[in-house]
């Protein structure tokens, strides 16, 4: 959390409860126990935002390969950090790193790579 002030125990637990999932089936069931399917599709989308956005697509395409309104783009690109380079480098090197336009439209992107 980027407040500037300490997480407070109830955050710190759910990370250390996300934290012990080991396999994606544990994930999913965590995360379908805890989440609405609506936050689940309000992450996800925020996730292949900020993907393609560090693959430096323009908002156009964001948006119709998303369906992310311009607000959550520009929200996701001012938050992109630390954070989300941890997840993609690690996601990159299992090999489970998707291209963002890929991941939703189907459509190839032929400059990533």
């Amino acid at each position: 959390m980027k407040r500037g002030r300490s997480k407070p125990t109830a955050i710190d637990e759910l990370y250390e409860a996300i934290l012990c999932l080991e396999t994606k089936e544990e994930c999913a069931a965590f995360f379908d126990d805890i989440c609405t399917v609506l936050e689940l599709q309000t992450i996800s989308q925020r996730l292949q935002v900020a993907k393609m956005l560090r693959e430096h697509h323009v908002y156009a395409d964001i948006v119709s390969a998303t369906s992310a309104s311009t607000a959550t783009i520009s929200r996701v690109n001012r938050s992109l950090g630390t954070g989300y380079e941890i997840v993609f480098e690690r996601m990159k090197q299992r090999g489970t790193y998707v291209p963002g336009i890929a991941a939703n439209s189907g459509e190839e992107d032929n400059d990533n790579k």
